[in-house]
């Protein structure tokens, strides 16, 4: 299976779309349940699968966007968007790892069986104050680096590549 391209056309176009989405959702998703722990108790193990699927979409997004690289002529606006490209990986293993935390910190503190309302662990204060800063930062960090690759995708995507006119072959 060839992830490089897809109907004759750059898989990489049609992959970050995956992360853009999947990132800004996950990160969503994660200071939610950060928040809210009831939110992380209802949603379960859709949290850390979220976050999982998201991580793997960076590495496929990447290789494809390799491969694109190496096919379009020297461009220093797309050297740029390759080297930010290349630092969202780390953020994405954030997600996934934090995300991790939180569904298991949920999970053992969810009320004991029996519908008592006693729960089977709590985590202190200190503890979700600490899941919910660093979620908040992985989250934020996240979203401000898929941000700045796109921003520097479309740069090198369109730079000069469009009239700054409108053409008269447009129907109308």
């Amino acid at each position: 299976m060839n992830l490089t391209v897809i109907n004759g056309l750059p898989a990489h176009v049609l992959f970050v779309h995956f992360v853009i989405v999947l990132v800004p959702l996950t990160a969503l998703a994660l200071v939610a349940c950060a928040i809210w722990p009831g939110s992380a108790r209802r949603l379960g193990l859709l949290l850390p699968i979220l976050a999982f699927v998201t991580l793997a979409s960076v590495p496929v997004a990447t290789h494809a966007g390799e491969w694109l690289e190496s096919h379009v002529g020297r461009d220093p606006l797309v050297r740029a968007h390759a080297q930010l490209g290349d630092g969202l990986l780390p953020w994405a293993l954030g997600l996934f790892v934090i995300s991790a935390v939180v569904w298991w910190t949920a999970r053992r503190s969810a009320p004991a069986p029996g519908g008592s309302s006693g729960a089977a662990w709590s985590p202190s204060v200190l503890v979700r104050g600490v899941i919910t800063v660093l979620s908040l930062a992985v989250a934020i960090g996240a979203v401000v680096d898929v941000y700045r690759i796109g921003d520097s995708g479309a740069k090198a995507a369109w730079h000069d590549a469009y009239s700054k006119t409108a053409t008269s072959n447009h129907g109308g």
